[in-house]
């Protein structure tokens, strides 16, 4: 299961991981990010040993959302190295989702 991420220890997460970081920006109240949150779910264990993921509540960190330009939700990002490297908006199906993940880790 991915685990939360707040604006006070991004920096330190993402920058600091070895691996690179997904994040998902989403919100309770949205109903594609909560389709999407046990594709999520399962990513983060299945691919653990390429990848650390992350979930990100844009009501409770509205300050990372708006660091990243968040305009609609679910919006995916792969860091590598501290750096975005990919973003994904929009629910997918998780075939999709692994696929663009393989072309960008």
């Amino acid at each position: 299961m991915a685990n939360e991420i707040t604006t006070a220890d991004f920096d330190a997460i993402v920058a600091g991981s070895d691996k690179p970081v997904l994040v998902d920006f989403w919100a309770s109240w949205c109903g594609p990010c909560r389709a999407l949150g046990p594709v999520v779910d399962q990513i983060s264990e299945e691919m653990a040993d390429r990848l650390t993921v992350y979930k990100c509540n844009v009501d409770e960190e509205g300050e990372l959302a708006q660091r990243f330009g968040i305009m609609s939700i679910p919006t995916l990002i792969l860091f590598k190295g501290g750096e975005v490297a990919h973003t994904m908006v929009g629910s997918m199906p998780k075939a999709d989702l692994v696929a663009e993940l393989e072309a960008n880790i």
